[in-house]
């Protein structure tokens, strides 16, 4: 009898948790709003409310900064719905005279050609820019970098999920990952994966490029993290990336994924999306 009434028991929590799930993805609707700022790029509209942020319970495998799992409650803004491309970064560099995106490091992994870019990389995103030149364009098209909470809340809804479609394990169909560099075809064009969009239609949050956002780097700011509209540590000497890129593997593509990185980085697998307030024109 005891038995059975485990087995009940199980079956009623598993049952409970898909319909939580489902109705989440029911509720979420995407809330696309017209072209915003200088860039008319598409963005989307969250809400306010709360979200948890962390690493899900149960889960074991999150780094020491990725704990503890917290309520935070943030006002609605807005995220781009794709992260930036060449194309949209071109007429930054043309408008501002803002230095072109280039890979101090390796220079065979470069997309443009001096300041010029070909017609098939300009819906890829753009990659070697920096923390600062990330900015300099969010600033330029009256938008901002969204913070570390935004960018994870519009990554995964209201939920404990790993990934932005869910708990099930990445495939191809979900985002671009665990690639080699082969030139300019390691980037997909943003938006290619429908299967991968988070609960609120926002795309390519994980794989495709790392992104930058606005917080400094703390290994223990979850530990004393503001419960409302946290905006990160006021100082420090590394920025947070999200989201992993295209060179990542399966356990690093996890949405609560946490990297430290010098702000004037510059590589081929770091990109960035920018965000708003509500009501920018």
């Amino acid at each position: 009898m005891a038995f059975r009434v485990w087995i009940g028991t199980a079956t009623f929590s598993i049952l409970f948790s898909i319909f939580v799930f489902f109705a989440e993805a029911q509720s979420l609707q995407a809330v696309i709003a017209p072209p915003k700022g200088k860039d008319h790029a598409p963005m989307v509209e969250i809400p306010s409310g709360s979200f948890p942020m962390g690493v899900p319970p149960g889960d074991r495998d999150g780094g020491r900064d990725e704990y503890p799992r917290h309520e935070v409650f943030l006002d609605p803004f807005l995220i781009d719905q794709f992260e930036v491309t060449n194309g949209r970064y071109i007429e930054f560099v043309k408008s501002t005279g803002h230095r072109v995106p280039q890979n101090p490091t390796h220079p065979t992994r470069n997309l443009w050609q001096d300041d010029t870019i070909t017609e098939s990389v300009a819906e890829r995103p753009v990659i070697n820019v920096d923390w600062f030149d990330a900015d300099a364009y969010c600033k330029w098209a009256g938008k901002r970098l969204p913070t570390e909470a935004e960018w994870e809340k519009a990554a995964k809804g209201t939920s404990d999920r790993r990934f932005p479609w869910g708990n099930v394990e990445p495939t191809a169909k979900h985002l671009n990952y665990n690639q080699r560099w082969i030139g300019e075809k390691t980037l997909m064009p943003v938006g290619s994966y429908e299967a991968g969009k988070s609960p609120y239609g926002v795309y390519d949050v994980v794989g495709n490029v790392w992104e930058w956002v606005n917080d400094w780097y703390d290994a223990r700011y979850y530990e004393k993290s503001p419960s409302k509209n946290p905006t990160g540590p006021q100082e420090g000497t590394k920025k947070v990336i999200r989201g992993a890129g295209w060179q990542n593997e399966t356990p690093t593509v996890r949405i609560f994924t946490r990297v430290d990185s010098d702000p004037t980085m510059r590589n081929e697998s770091t990109g960035f999306r920018c965000a708003a307030d509500v009501g920018i024109p």
